[in-house]
């Protein structure tokens, strides 16, 4: 098949046993797609050629060629890999032009995802490289509010950046859409004083969180995703949503540690999921199926009541 999906894994890791499960559930979703389980300390070899480092990762081929990679349990992004990959093989191969073209488009939006993009290797918690590391702290000292995107979790953008951009390095820096530079560059704007000038501030934790709750007339702050919910509590509550036939936005508390606390606080709730229509907490899940159960859900997520 054209489309193959490699989980290198170990039998001693927990991660790898949930990822197992994630992989079951794609495979019914995908089914022209190949899902295969290697060992990775049974394959050496393999995992030695491939960099294979930590379990699980996962490696994804298309006409056994490898192009993409993700390091990590991190379920919505495989999720979100599978898709992309599965739908464009789904789709007749254009020419080299029509791909470079979608490549670029792509590259553009993620540039465009954050007025302050960062394109780095790892995550600003856990960089994965020196000139990685410095450059978040840089950003972090001056209370710069940007977005990171880990350039081991994607061949193809690692590769067609450096193209698209013409910077052959990593990490590189975006602000509104341009490219400012890498670390060095970022050094030399901090001690001529203009950084602060050119990148945006953090939101305060208050206003932040009042954006991320009117971002959709229905928000829902879960564990998890729409496609893959992390705890029973938030699977639960998905499945009532759902039923509903109401529009609605997730975000996943796990992915951000500020987030999860400070909602807590800010709500005066103390736990998750958490759903909110036109700015205002409805409730866990506890209220969400006494108001299905009183037939009240539909008024109240449409705001009616």
């Amino acid at each position: 098949r054209s489309l193959v999906v490699v989980h290198f894994w170990a039998p001693w890791a927990p991660q790898c046993a949930q990822m197992n499960e994630v992989m079951a559930a794609l495979a019914k979703e995908h089914t022209q797609v190949t899902f295969v389980k290697l060992e990775a300390e049974a394959v050496p070899e393999v995992s030695e050629k491939y960099g294979i480092s930590s379990v699980p990762t996962f490696l994804i081929f298309k006409n056994s060629q490898k192009v993409d990679r993700l390091d990590g349990a991190h379920a919505p992004e495989l999720t979100k890999k599978v898709q992309r990959h599965a739908s464009s093989s789904s789709i007749s191969a254009g020419s080299n032009d029509n791909a470079k073209e979608d490549l670029n488009v792509r590259l553009k939006k993620l540039i465009d995802a954050a007025p302050c993009m960062l394109f780095m290797k790892g995550s600003p918690k856990e960089p994965r490289c020196g000139f990685s590391k410095q450059i978040v702290e840089i950003l972090n000292k001056h209370g710069i509010s940007f977005s990171s995107f880990d350039i081991f979790s994607d061949e193809e953008v690692r590769q067609g950046l450096k193209t698209y951009s013409n910077w052959p390095t990593y990490p590189q820096l975006y602000v509104a859409g341009e490219l400012i530079g890498g670390l060095d560059i970022v050094k030399e704007l901090e001690a001529s004083g203009e950084l602060d000038a050119i990148c945006p501030k953090a939101q305060k934790l208050e206003d932040r969180l009042k954006t991320l709750i009117n971002k959709s007339p229905v928000m829902l702050f879960m564990k998890g995703s729409k496609q893959v919910a992390k705890c029973g509590f938030s699977k639960q509550i998905i499945e009532i949503m759902n039923n509903t036939g109401v529009d609605y936005e997730t975000f996943d508390i796990l992915e951000d540690e500020e987030v999860r606390q400070g909602l807590k606080t800010y709500s005066n709730w103390p736990t998750y999921p958490q759903l909110y229509v036109k700015g205002e907490l409805v409730g866990g899940l506890d209220i969400i199926k006494e108001l299905k159960d009183s037939g009240e859900l539909l008024p109240v997520l449409k705001g009616e009541n």
